[in-house]
């Protein structure tokens, strides 16, 4: 079915995003002329940070207000309103039009969570800091480096034209999940290679047969999932985007191609139609096997299949026949909005607390993100021990290595861009639609809505 909620959202951060152009008369520049000064020991300061972490329940809530009790305990000085995106909705769908009703109510938060999509409007449009002119090149530097630095796939990620606007904070590569339980069961060994869309096609048969009900979700297919669908794409040869960032690149044939693969598990009966809310609650309760998604679930995972008495375990991405698969990254940065130097300041020893080896420990750990100083899971970091007990990290780990950034499309109308791709790929692989003929359509759509 199709998430409308989604929809609505997407028309309305457009929407924001054009009136917040129009009230600005160009974009929401930066004011930074100098870089910012040092807060005095016992200088007060009250910042805002907005997550959408703070949005889910659960590990994800529970695991951010505890690393802000622990950087206020650490910061004395420093007091964290933390809050939720307004308008509600899925966790990561609302993040820009939330911080621009706030800018056109004269209220930003002072960090902001964004994710990468945005990065684009983010830096040229909604006013957020290039963080590398606040606090100066080095500084950013060396806080990426340190004795557990950032990966280097990883770290640039939030730059922008040369300068470092957001630094990457949280985020996953496309994981495979499966229900080993489900798998045996249909005589498929727990140990299964399902390193190639066929011969996960296969394996997904052999549970149908024995269940009488699709057996996997693929998240990547439906509104929210652009992220890791950018990857699926790339695995089998298409963009979607040009290099120079001028042409659309969704209606090639390799991207039909894929798209029509999707299309072709349904019309076997082993791909669920679903939005992404149930396709998760869906395979954490066992009504399907396999799913597609965001290692971010990997806790949620873990704690309903040890209730339930099921075996988690995780493979990478699948690929197309002999071409290797091309991860891209989930997730967000977080960017300062504010433009007062104090609170500036504080954003920057909040945003740098929590991307440290201590957030990391208890992000990676707690919720299942990507520990982006990953030498912590190595021998002597403090990662080490729960890596060597928790396999399902293993696949995560190892695409990072080749991760590709998930691409922010250009101008004003990026939401619409993607509402477009979403579209189109449910309109083939749900609904019977001409693979070539939607998605030519979608990118001659998506084209016009690009900057000339």
């Amino acid at each position: 079915m199709r998430t409308l909620r989604s929809l609505a959202l997407s028309i309305v951060a457009g929407t924001a995003a054009l009136t917040l152009a129009a009230c600005s008369g160009a974009t929401q520049a930066s004011t930074v002329s100098a870089q910012i000064p040092e807060l005095k020991a016992d200088q007060q300061v009250d910042i805002t940070f907005e997550s959408y972490n703070l949005a889910q329940a659960g590990v994800w809530t529970d695991t951010i207000k505890g690393l802000i009790a622990d950087f206020e305990k650490a910061h004395p000085n420093i007091h964290v309103t933390a809050q939720a995106p307004q308008g509600g909705g899925a966790a990561g769908s609302n993040t820009v039009s939330s911080v621009q009703t706030q800018l056109l109510a004269g209220k930003a938060p002072d960090v902001a969570q964004l994710t990468f999509d945005s990065l684009d409007f983010a830096a040229t449009q909604l006013g957020a800091n290039p963080i590398s002119d606040l606090v100066g090149k080095d500084a950013v530097d060396q806080h990426l480096a340190g004795d557990h630095p950032f990966h280097n796939r990883a770290k640039t990620l939030a730059d922008w034209n040369g300068k470092t606007y957001g630094i990457p904070y949280v985020f996953s590569t496309p994981v495979l999940f499966y229900n080993a339980t489900q798998l045996q069961a249909a005589g498929v060994p727990a140990d299964v290679d399902l390193s190639t869309w066929d011969k996960v096609l296969t394996v997904a048969k052999a549970v149908t047969a024995k269940t009488g009900k699709p057996s996997l979700d693929v998240s990547c297919s439906v509104k929210g999932g652009n992220w890791c669908m950018q990857g699926v794409f790339k695995s089998n040869g298409a963009e979607v985007l040009s290099d120079d960032r001028k042409t659309i690149g969704f209606g090639s044939d390799a991207a039909a191609d894929t798209v029509a693969k999707l299309a072709d598990m349904y019309k076997a009966g082993v791909l669920r139609n679903s939005d992404s809310t149930s396709m998760y609650e869906g395979f954490a309760k066992g009504e399907t096997a396999m799913q597609l998604t965001t290692s971010a679930l990997q806790g949620m995972f873990m704690s309903s299949s040890a209730k339930a008495g099921w075996t988690l375990k995780a493979a990478g991405m699948p690929g197309f026949g002999d071409k290797p698969s091309v991860p891209t990254n989930s997730g967000s940065a977080l960017f300062i909005l504010g433009q007062d130097p104090a609170k500036q300041r504080a954003s920057w020893e909040l945003i740098k607390f929590m991307t440290s080896d201590h957030a990391y420990e208890q992000i990676s750990s707690k919720i299942g993100y990507l520990p982006l100083r990953t030498s912590l899971t190595e021998k002597g970091g403090a990662l080490y021990d729960w890596a060597q007990k928790n396999p399902l990290l293993a696949p995560n780990l190892a695409q990072l290595d080749r991760l590709q950034p998930w691409v922010s499309y250009p101008g004003n109308s990026y939401v619409q861009v993607d509402d477009i791709l979403a579209t189109a790929i449910e309109d083939v692989v749900y609904y019977g639609k001409d693979a070539k003929a939607t998605m030519s359509e979608a990118q001659r759509r998506a084209q016009d809505l690009l900057p000339r």
